[in-house]
């Protein structure tokens, strides 16, 4: 889906990629080996529903975790549970039918 710039945007002050995000409204992309100050983890996990082997980047700034995230494939909602340790490594994952 491609985004349209708004006609009273004014052009970024800087060229870099959290300006250009900023300005056009746009989600930040996420790249494996991302040295961001947010502390994440691109995981591979298996769709309990389809089967599919799926990559989803996991926030592990707040600890242990619980969410809800839809497959990328087919859609099914999946309850993805984390348990991180003090150090803010990732122990444990599952993904598991919501």
């Amino acid at each position: 889906m491609k985004s349209r710039q708004r006609r009273d945007a004014a052009p970024p002050e800087s060229t870099d990629a959290k300006s250009i995000d900023e300005l056009y409204g746009l989600e930040p992309i996420f790249e494996p080996g991302d040295t961001s100050d947010v502390p994440t983890r691109l995981v591979r996990l298996q769709c309990p529903y389809c089967g599919e082997t799926i990559d989803t980047l996991m926030d592990l700034s707040s600890g242990s975790f619980r969410y809800i995230e839809d497959c990328q494939v087919c859609c099914q909602p999946i309850e993805m549970t984390g348990e991180v340790d003090a150090e803010g490594a990732l122990i444990a994952v599952s993904a598991d039918r919501s």
